[in-house]
């Protein structure tokens, strides 16, 4: 079990969270645990009323959460599914869905809301974003054109990302790979990778199985590791701080430790160090 980077060090600078698509069906973020130590603020966007409301009704400390529909600033339409997590911008690809269990049910459409997109770029409350987190069902690389000035400062990138389309004209794993790398990132890891039997096949009667076909993950992109000698400290404490606590990637965060103890002239990397031998062995 990790120990939280605060219990090691005990000057650590808040972290700067945007989360595009904040809705709580999938349960506690990633950054929750961080949040709630207080070492992250939040800026959260979710334009399903529903779906807003109970973001609001949980008076979520130091989070601001917006109703908007997060994109590249073009007029769309929010396609409202019976199941809430199949809700978007895109229309659902249901000869795709149909292949999987329950995948077409939940994804029938239900209602349709005329819905304008807003660029992050624009929105003041995003300035000085570390960490962008996306989860908004096939418009990612909409949110990603109406970012480029946030993305510019930005640390790390969260976001799902799809091996197979769920939905109509949806950009794959493939493309926002590509663009994120042209932003100057690179990638870090999947987590977790996800896979459904592909119909008719059921395996012990659980319809929610996987088996060989893996269809989304959440992939996790950071600033180039032979870069960090260029960071500013408050940006290689932030990438350690978040390797560490969101990532468990301990050698992520000691290469940065490193590079920041070089520009310190401190021995902090040793001190991160001595204390992650008890977690690793």
């Amino acid at each position: 079990m990790t120990i939280p980077m605060s219990d090691i060090f005990s000057d650590l600078p808040n972290v700067h969270v945007v989360d595009v698509g904040a809705s709580p069906i999938d349960g506690a973020p990633i950054y929750e645990p961080l949040r709630e130590r207080g070492g992250a603020t939040v800026v959260g966007f979710e334009p399903a009323k529903d779906q807003y409301q109970r973001l609001l009704d949980m008076e979520i400390s130091n989070a601001t959460y917006l109703p908007d529909a997060i994109g590249d600033g073009t007029e769309g339409e929010l396609k409202i599914c019976r199941g809430p997590g199949m809700t978007s911008m895109l229309e659902p690809h249901k000869e795709v869905l149909s292949h999987f269990h329950w995948f077409d049910t939940y994804a029938e459409v239900v209602a349709r809301e005329p819905m304008g997109t807003r660029r992050l770029d624009d929105v003041p409350e995003t300035e000085g974003m570390d960490l962008l987190k996306v989860d908004v069902q096939g418009g990612e690389l909409g949110v990603f054109h109406g970012a480029e000035q946030r993305l510019s400062g930005a640390l790390m990138v969260h976001t799902e990302v799809q091996f197979v389309p769920f939905y109509e004209e949806q950009p794959l794993f493939a493309e926002l790979d590509q663009l994120l790398r042209a932003a100057g990132f690179w990638f870090h890891r999947f987590t977790p990778i996800h896979s459904r039997v592909i119909k008719p096949l059921v395996v012990n009667n659980d319809i929610y199985a996987g088996m060989s076909q893996q269809l989304w993950s959440d992939a996790v992109y950071v600033r180039p590791f032979t870069d960090f000698h260029r960071l500013e400290p408050e940006q290689l404490m932030k990438i350690a701080l978040l390797a560490h606590d969101l990532y468990q990637s301990y050698d992520l965060a000691l290469l940065a430790l490193q590079h920041l103890a070089a520009k310190e002239g401190s021995e902090r990397h040793l001190r991160y160090l001595e204390r992650l031998s008890s977690v690793l062995t």
